[in-house]
């Protein structure tokens, strides 16, 4: 008599068990490469996020310090300065410099203010006590966007025609009819945004 037949509650031979571990293995290996992808996308999509919502607050920040932008010379020790202020080339100084009326809620106050690239990859903020500057009074500096490897600025003139500094002649007005800021990424990206100013 056949002793298959006699016992119907046969298990599983070694080979089938050895078979199904395999197949087992197998798609637990694919699901754990599956998840590390899905985890990787998952990260890299929240580090762009913060990346242009640093961006964005830092051009809201920008635009704002703009808009507010007043026409109202400096006096300091060595005598005065422009109301608006832009330079070109000069490594580690402000690339722009300009006098700001206080915000229409009152949580600021009449101050000069600066943008510029540091050798940290930062744009920073300087901002001045207030108006007119004291000797040996240092402005505070406070950085707004980190990873940028240029920091480019334009101004708008009278004629219509973009200059690289301001003012570039005597008979341009205090504050120029708009600004181009660019600036590029250390990911590579380049973002170029225009600011009409109220001059």
């Amino acid at each position: 008599m056949n002793t298959a037949a006699r016992n119907p509650h046969r298990g599983f031979t070694l080979i089938e068990l050895l078979t199904a571990l395999l197949i087992l293995s197998l798609l637990a290996l694919m699901s754990f490469r599956g998840l590390g992808a899905v985890l990787d996308a998952r990260e890299h999509v929240r580090l762009e996020s913060d990346k242009w919502r640093r961006v964005a607050s830092f051009f809201a920040r920008f635009e704002r310090d703009a808009q507010l932008a007043a026409p109202r010379p400096v006096r300091t020790a060595l005598g005065s300065l422009p109301a608006w202020r832009g330079q070109e080339g000069l490594a580690h100084e402000p690339r722009l410099e300009f006098s700001r009326f206080a915000a229409e809620d009152g949580a600021d106050r009449p101050r000069r203010l600066a943008y510029r690239l540091n050798g940290e990859q930062e744009i920073e903020l300087l901002l001045w006590p207030g108006l007119d500057l004291a000797p040996d009074v240092l402005p505070a500096r406070y950085p707004v966007l980190t990873g940028v490897t240029k920091f480019d600025l334009r101004y708008l003139n009278a004629d219509l025609a973009w200059v690289a500094m301001w003012p570039a002649s005597p008979r341009d007005p205090p504050i120029p009819r708009a600004v181009q800021l660019s600036i590029v990424l250390v990911s590579g990206e380049e973002i170029v945004r225009v600011f009409a100013l109220r001059s």
